[in-house]
């Protein structure tokens, strides 16, 4: 990806995808801007209105009247979480990027558990051990974990957690297709960046409805992960032991 459009000359950028969560916007909103600014750091939030069609849109304008570290980017159609990550990456000033759902069955309050590792490690994913979702929610996750993790050679428990944490530079080499938000870490990790994993906590959802089941999550899911294993078996490997 090229980020040269927006030079590090913050701290922080937490990127949010938004589709259809007009309720739950104020919410979020409030709570991160109660756990960022004790981090004593510098910071903007970006929201990215994937096409929403309810009043999503107003309410972040709404918003942004209020707060000048909250930046708005607005699709003219509804085009997909990865394409909205990637709107948001290409924006981001941060030295340091966090992505978030807008659902709030992550918590804004564990971003500073995520940033405590990011000095170790280039990539720090949340595992949300304990699953506030309907039994078949859970049970299908479980299963898509299992699976992705044995064909892809992985050991990530909780790959569809969007609540991550990247060093800046983990995204220069990396190019984006749909649906590939779900294998950050792997691609990361193909790229020689080092990834770890922090508990982290799971809520039930308060307003809306999810925008995944497992008819639009499973086989276009399978589909990628294919494509992600065949990138690592191919991926070039070599070690130079002379040069004249």
């Amino acid at each position: 990806m090229n980020l040269s459009q927006a030079p590090s000359t913050l701290d922080i950028s937490v990127v949010v995808p938004i589709y259809n969560e007009e309720e739950t916007l104020p919410l979020l909103h409030e709570e991160l801007e109660n756990h960022l600014p004790g981090l004593n750091k510098s910071y903007e939030i970006i929201f990215v209105d994937d096409g929403s069609r309810d009043g999503s849109l107003a309410v972040m304008q709404g918003l942004k009247k209020e707060n000048p570290r909250l930046r708005v980017l607005r699709f003219a159609q509804n085009c997909g979480q990865t394409a909205a990550f990637a709107a948001g990456f290409e924006a981001a000033r941060g030295a340091v990027i966090v992505t978030l759902d807008a659902d709030l069955q992550n918590h804004p309050r564990d971003i500073p558990n995520l940033l405590e590792k990011i000095g170790e490690y280039d990539v720090v994913c949340g595992w949300r051990k304990k699953r506030n979702d309907p039994w078949i929610k859970r049970v299908s996750s479980k299963i898509a974990n299992n699976v992705r993790n044995r064909l892809s050679d992985e050991d990530i428990p909780d790959t569809g957690c969007s609540l991550k944490a990247f060093k800046r530079e983990c995204f220069a080499p990396i190019k984006l297709y749909k649906g590939l938000h779900r294998f950050f870490p792997t691609l990361m990790k193909m790229e020689g960046f080092r990834v770890t994993v922090v508990e982290v906590g799971h809520h039930p959802r308060k307003f809306g409805e999810s925008k995944y089941n497992i008819r639009n999550r499973v086989f276009s899911s399978f589909k990628d992960l294919l494509a992600v294993r065949w990138m690592k078996k191919r991926q070039l490997k070599y070690e130079i032991i002379e040069e004249d």
